[in-house]
């Protein structure tokens, strides 16, 4: 199944779709258009068409463009183009990205892997492929494909919101992919690193303390006040915000930061496995 194949999963995203589907049918019968004489003016099948009215199809965005401009719509259809687009991922990863955008600052600790907001496409490909049993290879791409897209907000030219990562340094020499996956990953780490607004440290191996053993977990302090915190295990992906909850992850978080490296010290460290590696 391709990721625009709408197999919607959530009642969030068929309302999604449903009111889409519905303007581009009510744009296209006010304009007297017939689906295969639309489908010719937009340059697509009469099929398609009729699939993105049924909701079978998610409309990509040069389809919502092409739309807009035949029917004269001044940027109304257009403008859908970004709901739309989220309806590819899954409803988990749109509502992690919607907490990512509204925070202030993001605080991460992994001792497995490296963190989904610094991944790079073949190390996340990997770490998402290693699943058992297998994804499909359209499910696997659509998923990696999730995973990058919330890496815009480390990507974007603002100095907001603030980051904080913590990686224990076996995710820095667990060789996930292969030699040269892990190579652009250690080479991505270096070059996030440099961001004014984010910190990076490495909880070395050699440390006796470490109050990360019971695994990654990450804090969203948002624009409002509040504290999310995230954990993930083996069957379950948890949220709270229950500020007593909430606190002693914040508390844990800094005692975990204090056991690591520098962020001075970590980059070296990294260079260092980058050159091992």
């Amino acid at each position: 199944m391709s990721d625009w194949d709408a197999g919607l999963e959530d009642d969030e995203a068929g309302a999604v779709m449903r009111t889409v589907s519905r303007q581009l049918k009510l744009w296209r019968e006010a304009a007297g258009l017939t689906q295969a004489e639309f489908g010719t003016a937009i340059g697509y099948g009469e099929e398609l068409v009729s699939s993105v009215e049924r909701r079978r199809r998610i409309p990509r965005p040069e389809y919502l463009d092409a739309a807009d401009e035949v029917l004269a719509a001044g940027g109304k259809i257009a403008a859908m183009k970004q709901d739309v687009a989220e309806l590819r991922y899954p409803k988990k990863v749109r509502d992690v990205k919607r907490l990512e955008a509204a925070a202030v600052e993001i605080c991460s600790y992994n001792n497995s892997i490296v963190d989904g907001l610094l991944q790079t496409r073949e190390y996340a490909r990997a770490v998402i492929g290693s699943r058992r049993p297998p994804f499909t290879v359209d499910e696997l791409e659509r998923q990696v494909a999730a995973r990058l897209a919330r890496q815009e907000i480390i990507s974007t030219a603002t100095a907001e919101p603030l980051f904080s990562f913590v990686l224990c340094e076996s995710t820095l020499r667990r060789p996930i992919g292969g030699k040269m996956v892990m190579r652009g990953q250690l080479e991505r780490l270096l070059e996030v690193a440099q961001l004014p607004n984010v910190d990076l440290q490495v909880l070395p191996l050699s440390s006796e303390e470490n109050s990360g053993l019971g695994g990654p977990f990450r804090l969203l302090k948002l624009k409002d006040g509040a504290t999310v915190a995230l954990s993930e295990a083996a069957f379950i992906s948890r949220v709270f915000c229950n500020p007593k909850e909430t606190t002693v992850g914040d508390m844990r978080y800094g005692i975990i930061r204090a056991q690591a490296l520098t962020p001075r010290e970590s980059l070296a460290l990294i260079d260092k496995v980058l050159g091992e590696t």
